[in-house]
């Protein structure tokens, strides 16, 4: 591991309220862990744009890890579990090309409606699951290989 950890962190719009606080909780568990890091955010209009810029921030080389959330959501139009396949096989491929790990905080739920308690609901549950990523990261990052 590298003295100081490079981050790239992708974060998709849609319901950013809710989605961006999968950063906090990542950076947060960061700091607890007292292991040096550098965070670089980004911002994408959707899940589904995540996969190309994780590939192009990958094969930069500047990066130790990046890390991708999202909220895709059934808005009744479309099957939002077509979009979350996709996201998550390009996550996987984009790490595979790169040799970069590559981490999903995305999450599908099936039933998400804008109210108080789903927002209240989900906004805690992406907190959690940065912390739980950067426990990913940490771990992965301390692997000899």
């Amino acid at each position: 591991m590298s003295d100081t950890l490079k981050i790239a962190f992708i974060k998709a719009r849609w319901h950013s309220e809710i989605v961006d606080q999968a950063l906090v909780g990542f950076q947060e568990r960061m700091t607890q862990e007292g292991t040096p890091h550098q965070i670089d955010s980004f911002d994408v209009p959707g899940a589904f744009e995540m996969p190309l810029l994780a590939k192009k921030l990958g094969a930069s080389g500047k990066y130790d890890a990046v890390v991708c959330a999202a909220l895709v959501v059934d808005g009744g139009i479309y099957r939002h579990d077509f979009v979350a396949a996709a996201v998550v096989d390009g996550l996987m491929q984009a790490q595979m090309e790169t040799g970069v790990p590559t981490y999903s905080v995305s999450l599908t739920p099936h039933h998400f409606q804008p109210t108080e308690e789903h927002i209240s609901f989900y906004t805690d549950h992406f907190v959690k699951k940065g912390a739980e990523a950067a426990d990913a990261v940490l771990m992965v990052a301390k692997l000899e290989v």
